[in-house]
């Protein structure tokens, strides 16, 4: 078959031809529309149910909406994990799926579960909803809308009415999230005085108010026959028609107007959150979220491009200032990516001609280059992958190049060797050479294209992670392959008539120090074997001291900063601090802009209280800083805030990385620590995680450890005395009037056109600040038979207690959990995690029925690891069936095996040269190291057997094989290596994510070719020295 396909080509030569400009036109076709993003998406499969609940306590948010949600959604089908946070006025439950279950079908199931959690929610403490279709990758611009002269609210209205109704139309955008400023609402400001004076009570004004704020239909008239549609149209329109509403008449018939009552005005809604900015104070912005799976370059541009149409239609002086764009950040991944694979390109052709000495061959195999490439990304197109760091990052045109580079080099060798052959036609010489190398450069190839096989069993963030890029390679490869099979010997039919193969200055060097090599350690052979045996156990030997973290960390070019101050802070005070850390962030040169996000948004995806700040610090370009690098930056930062800002606690790290570890983990750090607690009482629960986070700060490279808020939120509790009220004649729900009222008593809505405001009543100012005023509220007693009423202070009818409460209740696996949270600096993750661990499990003593899980990065490494503890060997096993099914031999299949302890042995000490631990890029790295370890071992082998079916014995077939395969190896290896080298090299955006897998096949290709070029032959010699028949050991023919 494999001869066949040659066959083929040669005897078609011009249909290859166009086949191969097909692929050419259907490549850069694909190109155009790939998706392009920084790196892969490895958020899970997760719905979030998001319900609003004013006024509520975090424990009756998790009593009365949380357990709801979470007891309907347990037992949905492929559910793989359910939490929630509760916290003051909102409930965000997450429902996580399997991994591959389909985003859309799992959205409709929550949704359909929904129907029954809302029949257990009264209709008053909120309707739970599902979370926009985004992801950690989704929120791809934020931007903010200023301008001189304009106050916060107006600011507001404008971002919600002028610029996000209309982002929302672009293709890709699921919402654009408000943050910010003040919501516009119309406000009635009663006077409670004035109300006890016209004795009213609040049911009544906000009865009347609801009433005379609608528009009613009356059916249809029918005159002169036409038809009219009847309309009464009673909708309040302005805050004049709001203060002429009459609530009722007075003993003398004189109305009582809801502007005698108090003020009438627009007035902002009570926040759950505000932004501040580069230290100047309040800032209104948007983010807009992208829908899961579409084009974050394409679509951040539509935004950018939409916001400059928007922005030449905003008010005088208004404007739009964006400070994130994704863009940005895809833009300097891609270009490192490019700028890797096109100097790996250029090393790699001039490899080929310094080893090759053959112009027109050297520029035949590179061809196979952008051939290749443009057959994967159609395919890549086809299969749903995007371009990104991953998938394109690990391409190496070294592994690309090498099949074609064995058939050419063979064409090459054997037209020169016959080109006294008049007898034979060039096109036979070429298919002649073809059929010598066919079949083991298809199993070469092929081995490679196998060891990534078990990448794709990856599960988790790291199958997230790597599968594109095992994909991709595996699309590249196959191209690759068929252009070895296929355009080669076209090519070399056409250009190859008169090849003048040279021995350059470099490989006669290479020949000069090879030869008396090789001959050395065919006669020592032995000494040889044991020397690559002790250089590898001095490998194993010197893993420990690699350690181990989970994946290098891709440098967003910005920091994300979260900033915890005590649960009881107000908002004015949690901006006053976030305005100077911004100042002191603002500081430093290499900084450009500052901004403070500070409590929840309007769309409470994240969670946060009051207390809690993300600060995202977007730096200049490196070049021109003052610091080596971006951790000396951030420990400047770190130590400067906590001299400038004393009491807080700090955190660093990135944008995307954390919103990614809190949708995956639900912690917001490298290491969680999850304690379980079922019923767990929450004192306690907090005690024990002030424990634990003390014995892990005292572990050397734990850093920003911080125990979960969970407790000291002031809580101004007021329960109605049932005895009182009944002694009176009252009721509950006029106690809960007055509670409502402190915060804003929804009343309906006010339309301004197509834009629609909140009607709510309020209790003046001075009444809601003042703990004896809000005692000394006159609340009304029922009218008596004459229509009068007296009124009592709240207290004579309830308790008014300042209590502290809990901040935040957070659930998981249908139990209360606390969490202790670290990052992990200048230690490698493992290494760290394990003595925290140790030092826990000796210091703190759990209560029965609680239990500790260790989360974050370091879950997933533990992951990671343990399903690589059977993918590596699955991955030997593989090379193992395909060298037996090339050589019908298991003792040539463990010979040419060899090959893998000696590339393990460079790559382990090349990770161990540079300061890289161990994480699952070396591993991906190791994986594809194991197969292109074996390639050359297959083709050299594979010239032995035929030296020996020719007639020489083992050690001249060893011997000669090797000198002949010497130029052949020599390319395949300094290809694939040099490939590697801008990879192993770069320090631009995404770079670190590459290094360690570069690393190791530079460090693992260096040796194991010395093993195949000096050590297999000396052991293929004296293992085999006796033998004389090949008819058990040949190739397949």
């Amino acid at each position: 078959m494999i001869r066949g396909l040659v066959d083929f080509s040669l005897d078609n030569r011009p249909l290859v031809l166009v086949l191969w400009l097909l692929v050419i036109s259907t490549g850069l076709f694909s190109l155009k529309d790939l998706p392009v993003d920084a790196v892969p998406d490895i958020t899970n499969v997760q719905v979030q149910v998001l319900t609003n609940a004013p006024g509520l306590a975090p424990e009756e948010v998790e009593r009365l909406i949380s357990f709801p949600v979470e007891n309907a959604m347990s037992g949905l089908p492929q559910l793989d994990e359910l939490r929630s946070i509760s916290r003051a006025g909102v409930s965000v439950v997450t429902v996580a799926f399997e991994e591959g279950t389909d985003l859309f079908w799992a959205r409709q199931l929550v949704g359909e579960r929904l129907a029954s959690a809302r029949d257990q929610i009264p209709e008053t403490y909120g309707s739970p909803e599902i979370g926009p279709p985004s992801t950690g990758l989704g929120e791809i611009y934020q931007f903010e809308v200023r301008g001189r002269g304009y106050t916060p609210m107006e600011l507001r209205t404008i971002l919600e009415w002028n610029v996000n109704f209309h982002l929302r139309s672009v293709p890709g955008i699921v919402e654009v999230n408000p943050a910010g400023g003040f919501y516009k609402t119309y406000q009635i400001s009663l006077d409670p005085a004035k109300l006890e004076a016209f004795q009213l009570s609040l049911g009544e004004v906000f009865e009347r108010v609801e009433k005379s704020n609608l528009n009613v239909g009356g059916g249809y008239l029918a005159r002169s026959g036409e038809q009219f549609l009847i309309r009464g149209k009673g909708q309040v329109q302005s805050l004049q028609d709001l203060a002429e509403i009459v609530v009722r008449r007075d003993d003398f018939g004189t109305p009582i107007r809801v502007g005698d009552l108090g003020k009438v005005e627009l007035a902002p809604m009570i926040r759950k959150g505000s932004v501040t900015r580069d230290g100047r104070g309040e800032a209104v912005i948007g983010i807009a979220m992208m829908l899961i799976g579409a084009n974050s370059r394409t679509v951040a541009k539509a935004v950018h491009e939409k916001i400059q149409e928007i922005d030449a239609s905003l008010p005088p002086g208004v404007t739009i200032d964006t400070w994130y764009d994704r863009t940005e950040l895809v833009d300097r991944t891609i270009r490192t990516v490019a700028t890797n694979l096109l100097e790996g390109g250029l090393l790699v052709i001039l490899v080929l001609l310094l080893l090759l000495g053959n112009l027109r061959g050297g520029f035949m195999v590179a061809s196979a280059i952008p051939l290749s490439m443009l057959a994967a990304f159609t395919a890549m197109r086809y299969a749903g992958i995007s371009g990104n760091l991953m998938s394109l990052g690990a391409l190496d045109f070294g592994l690309i190049v090498d099949g074609s580079v064995v058939m050419v080099e063979n064409i090459v060798r054997q037209i020169r060797l016959r080109r006294d052959d008049s007898k034979t036609s060039h096109k036979e010489k070429v298919r002649q050479a073809c059929h010598e190398v066919a079949r083991p450069v298809v199993f070469a190839v092929g081995i490679i294209m196998v060891v990534y096989l078990p990448i794709l069993a990856l599960r988790g963030i790291e199958g997230r992670m790597f599968r594109p890029m095992a994909f991709t390679v595996v699309f590249a490869l196959g191209a690759s392959l068929l252009c070895a099979l296929t355009l080669m010997p076209v090519l070399a039919s056409f250009l190859l008539k008169k090849p003048q193969e040279k021995d350059t200055p470099l490989y006669r060097l290479a020949k000069a120090v090879y030869r008396p090599s090789l001959r050395f350690c065919l006669a020592h052979p032995w000494w040889i074997g044991s020397a690559a045996i002790g250089i590898f156990a001095s490998s194993l030997l010197t893993i420990p001291l690699l350690g181990a973290e989970f994946i290098p960390t891709l440098d967003e070019g910005a920091i994300a900063l979260q900033v915890e101050r005590l649960p009881s802070v107000s908002l004015q005070k949690s901006n006053e601090i976030s305005t100077l850390v911004e100042r002191t962030l603002r500081s430093f040169p290499e900084v450009r802009t500052v901004v403070s996000r500070t409590g929840s948004p309007e769309i409470a995806t994240d969670p946060m209280g009051l207390e809690t700040s993300d600060v995202y610090v977007m730096l200049h370009p490196p070049q021109g800083w003052d610091y080596d690098s971006k951790e000396d930056l951030v420990a400047a930062m770190e130590e400067r805030i906590s001299t400038q800002v004393p009491g807080v606690f700090t955190g660093f790290t990135q944008p995307i990385e954390l919103r990614m570890s809190e949708l995956i983990s639900g912690v917001r750090s490298d290491v969680g620590i999850k304690i379980f607690a079922p019923n767990g009482d929450l004192q306690q629960m907090k005690q024990v995680a002030d424990e634990v986070a003390r014995v892990i700060a005292e572990v050397p490279g734990m850093v920003d450890v911080k125990a979960e808020q969970i407790l000291g939120l002031p809580n101004l509790n007021i329960e109605p005395r049932r005895a009182d009220l009944a002694r009176l004649g009252m009721s509950v729900d006029e106690v809960m009037d007055v509670v409502q009222c402190l915060a804003g008593r929804p009343l309906g809505s006010v339309f301004e056109g197509e834009r629609r405001f909140p009607l709510q009543a309020r209790f003046q100012e001075i009444s809601r600040d003042d703990l004896q005023e809000i005692r000394n509220l006159r609340i009304a007693l029922p009218a008596d038979s004459n229509g009068e009423r007296g009124f009592v202070p709240l207290s004579q009818v309830a308790d008014v207690e300042l209590l502290e409460g809990p901040a935040q209740i957070s659930r998981e696996k249908v139990s209360r959990r606390i969490s202790v949270e670290a990052n992990v600096r200048q230690r490698d993750l493992a290494s760290a995690v394990a003595e925290a661990r140790k030092r826990v499990e000796a210091e703190v003593n759990l209560p029965p029925g609680w239990t500790v899980e260790w989360g974050g990065q370091f879950k997933n490494l533990a992951s990671a690891a343990q399903r690589l503890s059977y993918l590596v060997p699955l991955a030997l096993l593989l090379i193992f069936i395909f060298l037996y099914s090339a050589f019908s031999s298991s003792s040539l299949a463990f010979l040419i095996l060899l090959n893998v302890p000696l590339a393990v042995t460079g790559g382990v000490f090349a990770l161990l040269a540079r300061g890289f631990p161990f994480s699952i890029s070396a591993a991906v790295g190791f994986i594809a190291l194991f197969g292109i370890a074996t390639m050359n071992g297959v083709v050299l082998v594979s010239m032995i057997q035929q030296r020996r079916r020719e007639g020489m014995n083992a050690r001249q077939a060893a011997e000669n094989a090797a000198n002949t395969r010497l130029r052949a190896v020599m390319m395949t290896a300094f290809t694939a290596t040099i490939g590697f080298v801008p990879m192993a090299l770069a320090t631009s955006a995404g770079a670190e994510v590459q290094r360690p897998l570069a690393t190791v096949v530079i460090g693992g290709l260096l040796t194991c070719t010395v093993l195949t070029l000096l050590v297999l032959p000396s052991l293929y010699a004296r293992l085999w020295r006796g033998e004389k028949s090949m008819v058990a050991e040949e190739v397949k023919p």
